[in-house]
């Protein structure tokens, strides 16, 4: 009966029976903690049962309990505990077991400690393929492709999974035409060839060759497949044909996964339309997946994104078990509105509920406290993030301190923070800080960045020095750099409407143009009126 309930994924039935036993063996041990270990919020419970099974006593962990152990620590990222479980499985003599060994590089290589994997690789003498493509996978992830390749390449056996890693690895590296050889190399194609392949040519931009192998995989179609094509289209901006595609989907009832929503709802973000997003969030509470965090955190992104903080916290809210990405996703919303008190409460509340912050948390964070100008609070935040919590001060941290001194006006501060960083300073960290003279009025530093250019031929202009102006929008196109344009954009039925300075794009732009100039009449029409009666009223005041 606990083994049924477990297949069956009833964790809850399945404790209950395991609770009610009178004895239990290592068997049933193992069976549970597998059980909690597959599903999607149970690794914590399962390193839990692990603890209390061998504070019992009763029985001595086998193999089969160190994998499904060691597989959770990975699944959790938990390197420390993970170190402490391969000490335990040293000193109960499976350490020689292949089975286990690849666990361990799994969970290393999840962990990324990619040189532990890697050792515990070289290790084992005659490693079988499942360790091999697990270090491959590892290998490729930390983007060690070479490394990757040589591995590859000494493989006296390779089946699909290999040579999918390997395509997939040099796609993501940039080099496509390897990742073409190998898929026309390989014998044995599989549908996860097929969609790893949806995955390249989408990646590198050409949509009509993932189309073409898209409409090659009929017949074989799995959601992936489906999901791959999907986000080709959205990495290629082809938003409308992404969303053609998930109703295709719908209407034949393909199965939906987290990742078909997760993409759709990045989808509406890119479109900032809020009425997309939230018909589709219609669709979502209809699934399993509005308590998924994976599927969360891209509805708070969304909501966040697309102006509307009241649903980012609500979908927040339904997330059953909010990871770290989802903390930031939200404090990044709240950091967008200006409301850093709100963040750092949120943080607050994160650090209570035993999450610990990563880089992307005080990214967020810090420029919340910069729109904010909560400065005191920002720069303690940044340095208690390396010394309490291990995150080493990156390029974009870096930038968020120069623009929270900036903003308030601690330029000399801000000048003096940047000399003193371990590494040299960049593009945006400069420009955080000329974008902070241009609002103080303040010209000592020139950079070479677009935005530094830009910025400074603003602030020539507002102060009349047309000539400097000039001068700098030379040396801009001397430079062959450019800015991206500013843009704005309207809703309506469904249809996001974009446009940029002197845009004559739109299909209505005749139009459009021809209001704007009604209006600006019109306009003009009000101010001199209201100018002709208001000076006759001063002048008849100071007359009589």
């Amino acid at each position: 009966m606990l083994v049924g309930y477990v297949q069956c994924n009833l964790m809850s039935e399945a404790l209950d029976v395991f609770n009610k036993m009178p004895s239990r063996d290592v068997v049933a041990w193992t069976t549970l903690i597998s059980g909690y270990a597959r599903s999607e919020d149970g690794c914590e419970w399962a390193l839990e049962l692990f603890r209390r099974m061998r504070g019992s006593g009763e029985v001595v962990p086998n193999e089969f309990t160190l994998d499904c152990v060691i597989r959770a620590c990975g699944r959790l990222g938990s390197l420390t505990e993970g170190r402490i479980n391969h000490g335990l499985l040293i000193k109960y003599g499976f350490e020689f077991d292949h089975s286990i060994a690849s666990a361990l590089i799994e969970f290393y290589c999840d962990c990324e400690a990619i040189d532990d994997a890697k050792r515990v690789y070289d290790w084992m003498g005659n490693p079988g393929l499942n360790a091999s493509n697990s270090l491959i996978g590892g290998l490729i992830f930390m983007g060690r492709i070479e490394d990757a390749e040589l591995i590859f390449s000494r493989l006296v056996e390779k089946n699909p999974v290999s040579y999918n890693l390997m395509i997939k690895g040099y796609a993501m590296s940039g080099q496509v035409k390897e990742s073409e050889r190998l898929f026309k190399r390989m014998t044995q194609r599989t549908i996860v060839s097929l969609n790893t392949m949806i995955f390249v040519y989408s990646r590198n931009g050409e949509i009509d060759k993932a189309l073409k192998l898209f409409e090659e995989t009929k017949g074989e179609r799995n959601p992936v497949t489906w999901n791959s094509m999907m986000s080709g289209y959205i990495q290629n901006h082809q938003h409308e044909e992404a969303f053609k595609l998930y109703l295709t989907m719908h209407r034949l009832l393909i199965n939906h996964t987290r990742s078909t929503f997760s993409a759709l709802f990045h989808a509406c973000t890119c479109l900032g339309s809020l009425q997309l997003g939230q018909s589709l969030h219609a669709h979502v509470i209809k699934t399993p997946f509005e308590s998924n965090a994976y599927v969360g955190t891209s509805l708070v992104d969304m909501y966040s994104k697309c102006g509307s903080i009241p649903d980012a916290q609500k979908s927040f809210s339904s997330i059953s078990s909010p990871n770290v990405v989802a903390w930031t996703a939200l404090i990044n919303g709240y950091a967008h509105h200006g409301l850093g008190s709100e963040a750092i409460l949120l943080f607050e509340d994160m650090l209570k509920q035993g999450v610990v912050p990563n880089g992307g948390t005080f990214v967020g964070i810090l420029s919340a406290c910069g729109r904010a100008g909560l400065v005191d609070e920002g720069m303690r935040l940044f340095h208690i993030m390396q010394n309490c919590y291990g995150v080493t001060p990156t390029l974009e941290h870096y930038a968020c301190v120069v623009d929270l001194l900036g903003r308030s006006g601690h330029l000399q501060e801000a000048e003096e923070f940047i000399k003193a960083m371990p590494i040299e300073a960049d593009v945006v960290v400069w420009g955080a800080l000329l974008s902070a003279c241009w609002f103080w009025m303040k010209m000592e530093l020139i950079g070479r960045a677009v935005s530094a250019h830009v910025i400074l031929s603003n602030m020539h202009s507002i102060l009349g020095k047309w000539g400097e102006k000039m001068n700098v929008r030379k040396r801009l196109r001397g430079l062959g750099l450019k800015k991206d344009p500013g843009c704005s954009w309207i809703e309506l039925e469904s249809s996001v409407h974009v446009f940029y300075v002197e845009d004559r794009t739109h299909p209505d732009c005749n139009a459009i143009y021809a209001t704007l100039e009604h209006l600006t009449s019109n306009i003009n029409s009000i101010v001199q009126f209201d100018f002709y009666f208001g000076s006759t009223s001063i002048v008849e005041a100071d007359f009589f």
